[in-house]
């Protein structure tokens, strides 16, 4: 049996024919699952409940069991599972019990980086969905037959990854839990380092430590903000090819914004001080240039030209989860994004309000107890950006509330806030049923309440977009 903190050797999937993958339908695993498809491994799979994804899976010609049961691995000769997969799943102890090598998801992703020749790994506290998915919308409109492993659905290619037949990969790089370090980069992409995963590393020099290891497995080059001051930090001491991008012109990319018009931003952009061409994208807020100008530094120095560039970006309207415009239903404007840290709050929230609504109101789901205990105040600093905010109850995800921290405590310190409190015991349970009734509580407010020209985003990395579709729902039989 394989420990999970042991060394992955990259030779284990060699002589394997046979693998089997518990929660084949998880938006990390569909894309593993295509790659090793299409280099001729037998899969198999398990998961709990129907998605597209697993329709998709099944169109690739991939068996799947639902639910999990110790009999799904039978013949397998390798057994993959998700994070999310606890240690009391009777096929996961099956699994361990079998004696046959068990990788987590982020291991086996990690020995699939260094089968190419140029895998781009994209880190950073905030932004890594966006620019990986305008990468690869990029490298699409080049005419480029890339792998990717994105944290979200791009419409384009029909869900979080694809297998592509060339040596380009381009690869989301989560830092949760140092996951990022099981990776094998050419080329390592920095956007920021921020204060995050507090409940995992404690302090913001840990954060910087653990992106510095990161840095340093770049085989090739790295991609960085120059403007980030941590991420400077961050790279002190590596001696390897850097390329910078962001606003100031000392950096190898700039950029300067000439035009924002609702959900578009026109800017020129610069390669060492020369301007080489402007550009448009399609996902509001300064944020987003500098994800588009990531994207463009990693899309050049793979050959990618400006005019591939400016139609991937031309025709990129945005991963799943991030601004993504649900509905307008009787002037009201309903989006949905996945900001969940206080940074990418406030950065979603003030590209929000640059854009012509009369009214911005923030339905925020917080995520996990630590994070919501130790940045309440810059959750609070970030939220009063809008002109009303709403709190659903925090997602607990995988803790339990030891802090004794419920929305209420947040939302007291937020003028004009409203949230709906239900006794603390119901909340601590996190049942399906109570969720369901705060989210139609949060539904009815706003219907209630929200007016022509408003503009409604929920946030949240958790399933509060389950709130937006209520609502674009209720709006229309109102």
């Amino acid at each position: 049996m394989l420990k999970q903190n042991a060394k992955i050797d990259s030779n284990i999937l060699k002589g394997k024919k046979h693998i089997h993958f518990i929660g084949i339908g998880g938006s990390g695993m569909y894309p593993l699952a295509q790659i090793l498809h299409t280099k001729g491994y037998y899969l198999t799979g398990s998961d709990n409940n129907e998605t597209e994804t697993l329709d998709a899976v099944r169109k690739m010609g991939i068996p799947v069991f639902m639910g999990q049961r110790a009999e799904n691995i039978k013949g397998a000769d390798l057994i993959v599972h998700t994070a999310a997969i606890m240690d009391d799943n009777p096929e996961l102890i099956a699994s361990h019990q079998s004696g046959v090598p068990v990788l987590e998801r982020s291991e086996l992703l990690g020995i699939v980086t260094e089968w190419y020749n140029k895998a781009i790994c994209i880190s950073g506290t905030h932004g890594k969905t966006t620019t990986s998915s305008m990468l690869t919308q990029i490298f699409i409109e080049e005419g480029i037959d890339l792998s990717c492993v994105i944290g979200g659905k791009l419409p384009s290619i029909g869900g979080s990854g694809r297998a592509g037949s060339s040596d380009i990969m381009v690869c989301e790089a989560c830092e949760f839990v140092d996951t990022f370090l099981k990776l094998s980069p050419d080329v390592a992409v920095i956007l920021n380092v921020d204060a995050d995963h507090l409940d995992y590393f404690g302090t913001l020099d840990n954060i910087k430590k653990s992106f510095h290891k990161f840095a340093s497995k770049a085989t090739k080059a790295l991609i960085i903000n120059g403007d980030d001051q941590n991420t400077l930090d961050t790279i002190k001491g590596i001696d390897k090819e850097v390329i910078t991008f962001g606003f100031e012109k000392k950096n190898d990319y700039s950029a300067e914004i000439t035009q924002t018009k609702g959900l578009e931003t026109a800017f020129d952009l610069y390669y060492k001080g020369t301007k080489k061409c402007t550009l448009t994208i399609h996902v509001p807020g300064i944020h987003n240039v500098l994800n588009a100008l990531a994207a463009i530094a990693a899309a050049r120095y793979s050959g990618v030209s400006y005019d591939g560039i400016a139609m991937g970006l031309q025709t990129f309207r945005g991963a799943i989860r991030r601004f993504q415009k649900i509905d307008e239903v009787n002037g009201i404007t309903v989006v949905d994004d996945y900001a969940h840290h206080p940074a990418e709050i406030e950065a979603t929230l003030k590209a929000a309000k640059t854009l012509d609504f009369k009214n911005v109101w923030a339905v925020f789901q917080p995520f996990t107890y630590s994070r919501t205990s130790m940045l309440m105040d810059d959750f609070v600093k970030a939220l009063e950006i809008a002109d009303h905010t709403v709190l659903t109850d925090i997602m607990g995800s995988r803790e339990k509330n030891t802090q004794g921290v419920y929305s209420k405590d947040l939302g007291e310190r937020i003028p004009g806030c409203i949230w709906f409190d239900s006794p603390k015991e119901v909340q601590d349970a996190q049942t399906a049923e109570q969720k369901e009734k705060n989210f139609d509580q949060v539904v009815d407010h706003i219907c209630k309440n929200a007016k022509e020209g408003d503009l409604v985003i929920t946030l949240g990395c958790g399933d509060v977009y389950k709130a937006a579709k209520k609502l674009v729902q209720k709006l229309k039989d109102r």
